[in-house]
């Protein structure tokens, strides 16, 4: 039975992040780190980190579904690579928030079904006004997320710049992807959609929403 228990104490389970979880006999988290970072679980702000890391991967989970609504009803036109790019940038942003949430284990917001709906339908409705609606709801929300990822940027800051060193790299690379998103809906005639204005400011009323309640539940 000891040999048992020391057997599975030495156990790893290494992520494609670099990081790596150390677990007990009784599958107890002893820690887990960045691979170059002094982050752990044992030294973070957990209550900043978790919702942090929730938020994230809820907007980033949204942002794919307004790019395959908007891939559904444009996909096919000259706008159609555009958004494919962009779509693709979000997969990646998905995929390593995907990745944080197991490392972290952060559970996902529970309006996951809800947004998947509403992003979809978001995408799909402002395409349906054309490209210049598609590319009017990419300024708005691509705004809105790098504004938010800013804040983050400066709570991290604040806490500890070197603990914090590789998740700030994370969202510091994706929100500046993100602000190219922006800068391309305006280069493709964002604001030559009707009621441009009216229609940026009810999407990012809409997009702070749904950051407040993706951070708490």
């Amino acid at each position: 039975m000891s040999c048992a228990r020391a057997a599975a104490a030495r156990s790893l389970w290494r992520l494609c992040t670099g990081a790596r979880q150390l677990l007990s006999a009784y599958g107890r988290r002893i820690g887990v780190r960045f691979c170059s970072s002094r982050m752990t679980l044992d030294n973070i702000n957990w209550a900043a980190v978790d919702r942090i890391i929730r938020v994230d991967h809820a907007g980033e989970y949204g942002a794919n579904r307004i790019y395959a609504g908007q891939m559904a009803v444009l996909g096919r036109t000259s706008v159609g690579p555009v958004i494919q790019k962009m779509w693709d940038q979000e997969k990646d942003h998905l995929k390593k928030f995907s990745e944080l949430m197991v490392t972290f284990r952060v559970r996902p917001t529970i309006l996951m079904p809800f947004w998947n709906v509403v992003g979809f339908a978001l995408g799909a409705g402002t395409a349906l006004l054309g490209k210049e609606g598609a590319m009017a709801c990419t300024v708005a929300v691509e705004e809105s997320i790098a504004h938010h990822y800013n804040n983050q940027i400066r709570t991290l800051m604040e806490e500890d710049p070197e603990k914090y060193e590789e998740l700030l790299q994370v969202i510091k690379k994706f929100r500046d992807e993100e602000l190219e998103h922006h800068d391309t809906g305006l280069e493709h005639d964002a604001e030559l959609a009707p009621a441009y204005a009216i229609l940026k400011s009810i999407i990012q009323v809409g997009c702070r929403v749904a950051i407040y309640l993706s951070e708490r539940y």
